[in-house]
C-alpha cells in the first residue's frame, strides 16, 4: 500500500494557488482513477488501486504548516514504512511546470514538508516536486499563496499530466527508473 500525500491549504481562498499544487495532483489522481476522498479526521482522503497497488489520496486539511497532524493520524490505522508515503508538493526552486521525483532529502524551506520529516522521523521518503517557480521581486509568501495566472494555467495543466505519469511510473517501474525518466 502506497500513501500519496498532496500538501496545500484547505478553504476556497487558497483552492488555485501555487501553494495547492500537490492539493492539485491528488485531486487530478482522485478524479482519473476514481477515487472518492471523503472527510476524515484531519484531512480528505479515500483509499482504492492505482496501476494494481493499494493507495491511500490524503489531502491534509489542517493548513499546511501542520500537515504532519493528518499524515498521523492515516499512518495510525495504516502502518506504513517511509519509503511508502509519496508526497506531492509546490516548490519555488523549479521553474513552472517542472516536475522532479526525489528519493529523500530536506525540507528546503517548505513547512508542509518539513511537518510530514517531524511526524515520521525521516527525510527519507519518495516526493513529486511541482514547479511553481519564483518570482522576480516581492515576498515568496505572497508568490505562493496567490493563484497561477490565466497565462500560466496550460502550464500547471501539463505538469499536473506530467506529474500523473510520474507517479505511474513509480508504482510500475519503482522510483529509480522513475527518476531516470522524469528528472532528464
Amino acid at each position: 500500500m502506497l500513501l500519496i500525500v498532496g500538501l496545500g491549504n484547505p478553504g476556497g481562498e487558497y483552492e488555485d494557488t501555487r501553494h495547492n499544487a500537490g492539493f492539485m495532483l491528488v485531486d487530478r489522481l482522485s478524479r482519473d482513477y476514481s477515487v472518492k476522498l471523503k472527510k476524515g479526521g484531519k484531512g480528505l482522503w479515500g483509499e482504492g488501486r492505482i496501476a494494481g497497488e493499494e493507495v491511500i489520496l490524503l489531502k491534509p486539511m489542517t493548513y499546511m504548516n501542520l500537515s504532519g497532524l493528518a499524515i498521523a493520524e492515516v499512518l495510525q490505522k495504516h502502518p506504513l514504512p517511509p519509503e511508502s508515503i509519496i508526497a506531492a508538493f509546490d516548490d519555488c526552486d523549479l521553474p513552472l511546470g517542472k516536475v522532479r521525483i526525489r528519493k529523500g532529502g530536506g525540507s528546503g524551506g517548505h513547512r508542509g514538508l518539513a511537518s510530514l520529516i517531524n511526524t515520521i522521523g525521516t527525510r527519507e521518503f519518495p516526493r513529486i516536486r511541482l514547479g511553481v517557480g519564483r518570482p522576480s521581486s516581492g515576498d515568496i509568501v505572497d508568490y505562493v499563496l496567490s493563484p497561477f495566472a490565466p497565462d500560466e494555467v496550460p502550464a500547471v495543466e501539463e505538469m499536473l499530466i506530467r506529474a500523473k505519469e510520474a507517479f505511474d511510473s513509480i508504482i510500475t517501474s519503482g522510483i529509480e527508473q522513475a527518476m531516470n525518466r522524469f528528472n532528464a
